[in-house]
């Protein structure tokens, strides 16, 4: 029986598809979210608004965003660049989106999401061999987000492949996981790319525990490919030309480097918490307090660092947060990190959670991964399609 389309419905899709298509560029955000929140109003969305709040990931995004806000009660007025600690709340935009997916716009958002990576895995390919720049230029993305979005497409690859009963499927997604990894060997993002190994070989082992000799045989060929990868990746063996370059400066006390900058950042960062322990210094301020605490911190060793590098964020999630809101900031990115991993696994979908998660935990540990504006909503997009998912499969015939 044909059933006809209405004009909010065709809204709706629309909206889902422009979310999970056009987040990639920065700017199309301010126009997506706010058709994203329209539609879920035009859904009803505020009468089911208690189906998300259930939601233990759903708390722990609604916990830390509303300590953020409280956290401006102390802070000083906020700087006139870029606010970064803004971003913390495009992780809300799950709410909507979740309330949106249902069975039959199911399809609309994951083809909006394919479709979305692979027009930008293939931008940043075009731009890495026939350019050979790093990052989208065209898409104002840093190689730090190129890369962070490679390594989130092998992890989502390798946990399907893991939980795949068919062979030939699971060796396909072998195959996408390999393909993305030596691309991201090519790309300056070293951590990243650690993480995303670490994150790979957590999830085989959780898949092949109980068979030792299979994980080991995995473990084996993941290692001998990185270190394939490695020695044919001329960005590679210039990263580590960088690290044995930042080392050599900071043996001579200068911190004007990739390294000694991170490691400047997080002794400034765990010296403010350590002061201020139970509040933070307020929402928005940190960066200013880095710019000021330098001038006679350790009698001004890092005073000069702002000239190398314009003060932004600390380069790890845990001191960003404690630096605004202390503590409880602290508890809260912990329940978020818990409640996340948790989603997945109530689904029956633990493997992949524990890919992502800790992927998203090791990531945070030398960049402010959760305000990478890209990056977050890509993995609540694949979050929020991977629970309706499940939820509908008793529905499926």
């Amino acid at each position: 029986m044909h059933t006809s389309i209405t004009r909010q419905e065709i809204f709706i899709r629309f909206a889902l598809v422009l979310v999970c298509a056009g987040f990639w560029r920065g700017e199309l955000n301010y126009f997506s979210f706010p058709l994203l929140i329209i539609a879920c109003l035009m859904d009803s969305g505020l009468y089911r608004l208690h189906q998300a709040l259930k939601l233990p990931l759903v708390q722990a995004i609604v916990l830390l965003c509303t300590l953020l806000l409280v956290g401006l009660l102390w802070s000083e007025l906020p700087d006139h660049g870029k606010m970064k600690w803004v971003k913390y709340f495009m992780l809300l935009m799950l709410i909507p989106f979740y309330l949106l997916l249902n069975k039959e716009r199911m399809p609309w958002a994951i083809g909006g999401l394919i479709t979305g990576y692979l027009l930008v895995l293939g931008l940043g390919v075009y731009q890495w061999q026939v350019t050979g720049e790093q990052g989208i230029a065209l898409l104002n993305m840093s190689y730090l987000s190129f890369s962070a979005m490679l390594g989130a497409g092998a992890i989502v690859s390798v946990g399907l492949a893991c939980m795949s009963r068919s062979v030939p499927l699971a060796v396909v997604l072998w195959i996408v996981a390999i393909a993305l990894i030596y691309v991201q060997f090519h790309q300056y993002g070293r951590v990243l790319l650690l993480a995303t190994l670490m994150a790979i070989v957590l999830q085989a082992y959780l898949r092949y525990k109980l068979d030792i000799r299979k994980f080991f045989g995995i473990f084996a060929a993941v290692s001998i490919a990185a270190g394939i990868f490695a020695y044919s990746s001329p960005a590679f063996q210039e990263r580590l030309l960088l690290v044995k370059s930042d080392i050599e400066l900071l043996q001579g006390g200068n911190y004007s480097s990739s390294l000694g900058y991170r490691l400047a950042m997080w002794d400034v960062g765990l010296h403010g918490i350590a002061e201020r322990p139970w509040t933070g210094y307020g929402t928005g301020t940190p960066g200013r307090y880095f710019d000021t605490t330098i001038q006679t911190y350790k009698n001004g060793l890092y005073k000069d660092l702002p000239a190398f590098q314009k003060t932004s964020h600390y380069h790890n999630d845990w001191i960003e947060i404690g630096m605004h809101i202390g503590i409880a900031g602290l508890l809260a990115l912990l329940f978020l990190y818990w409640a996340w991993y948790q989603t997945f696994r109530r689904i029956g979908l633990g493997l992949l959670g524990a890919g992502l998660v800790s992927y998203v935990f090791l990531a945070g540990l030398t960049d402010a991964f959760l305000i990478f504006s890209r990056m977050p909503v890509l993995l609540l997009v694949i979050t929020a399609i991977a629970m309706r998912w499940q939820q509908q499969k008793p529905e499926r015939i």
